[in-house]
C-alpha cells in the first residue's frame, strides 16, 4: 500500500483526502490497483513508485478509480504516468470506474470515460489524410467549461492552505476571549467584512500577534476586531 500524505493537517483530509493504492497482483500476472482519495499534486508520483514496486513478469495493470473522490488536471499527469508505464513495458494498462466529479472532469478534457487510456479503434487498411480540425461550439465551451474548473480547483487550493492559519486564530480567540468555536469563527469573517481584508490576512495578524513580541495587528484590523468581538461575543 503506498500512500501520499498531502502537506496539510490531518484535519483537512475532510476536504481532500490522502491518495491510497491498493496491490493485488494475480497468479496469471495481472496487478489490480486500487486507488482512494484525491488526484491532485504527487498523485503522480505516488503512482510510479507504486508501479516501480511491481514484481518482476507483471503482465497487465488494471486501476480501480471508483473510490476517487476528486481530481484536479494533476490527475491528467497520473493517467499519463500509467499510460507510460505500459508503453515501456509493453503491457495493456486500463484506468476504470470513473464515477462523479472525475468523471466530470475527463469529459470536460474529451476524455473517453469509460478508459481515458483505451486505444482509439483503427480499421484496417490506409488511412485517410486527416482533415485540419474545425473549432466547434462544443469544442469552444467545452474549453471554457474545463478553465472555469480549473479556477475553481485553484480556489480550492488556496482555501485549503488558508485552512491552518485560520484554525489557529479560531483557537486563540477562544483562548483570550472565552468564546465558542462558531463564535471565534463569526468574529473573523465579520472582522474580514468590516476591515475589508481577506479572512487569511486577518487571521495571520491575529496569529502573529499572540507570539512573544508579535507585532500588533493594522489599525483597520484592530478596529474591526473590536467591534466584530463585542457584536460575535458580547460579555454577560
Amino acid at each position: 500500500m503506498i500512500s501520499a500524505a498531502p502537506p496539510f493537517a490531518s484535519r483537512l483530509n475532510s476536504l481532500v483526502d490522502t491518495l491510497v493504492i491498493d496491490v493485488r497482483t494475480e497468479a496469471d500476472g495481472r496487478a489490480a490497483l486500487m486507488a482512494r482519495g484525491a488526484l491532485v499534486h504527487g498523485c503522480a508520483d505516488t503512482l510510479a513508485k507504486t508501479l516501480a514496486e511491481l514484481p518482476p513478469g507483471t503482465s497487465r495493470v488494471d486501476l480501480d478509480v471508483a473510490r476517487v473522490t476528486f481530481m484536479d488536471t494533476a490527475g491528467l499527469q497520473f493517467l499519463d504516468t500509467l499510460d507510460d508505464h505500459g508503453r515501456r513495458h509493453l503491457i495493456p494498462v486500463t484506468a476504470t470506474g470513473w464515477t462523479g466529479q472525475p468523471r466530470r472532469v475527463l469529459e470536460l478534457a474529451g476524455l473517453d470515460t469509460t478508459d481515458p487510456l483505451r486505444p482509439t479503434a483503427r480499421r484496417p487498411g490506409p488511412q485517410p489524410e486527416a482533415e485540419p480540425p474545425v473549432a466547434s461550439a462544443v469544442a469552444l465551451e467545452r474549453a471554457e467549461q474545463l478553465l472555469l474548473l480549473q479556477k475553481e480547483v485553484e480556489q480550492l487550493r488556496q482555501a485549503i492552505a488558508s485552512r491552518p492559519v485560520i484554525d489557529q486564530a479560531r483557537g486563540i480567540l477562544i483562548a483570550t476571549r472565552a468564546c465558542t468555536s462558531q463564535q471565534a469563527w463569526d468574529i473573523l469573517r465579520e472582522a474580514s467584512q468590516r476591515s475589508n481584508t481577506k479572512l487569511r490576512r486577518v487571521a495571520a495578524a491575529v496569529t502573529a500577534g499572540a507570539q512573544p513580541d508579535g507585532p500588533p495587528p493594522p489599525e483597520e484590523i484592530r478596529t474591526a476586531l473590536r467591534t466584530a468581538v463585542a457584536h460575535c461575543c458580547p460579555r454577560p
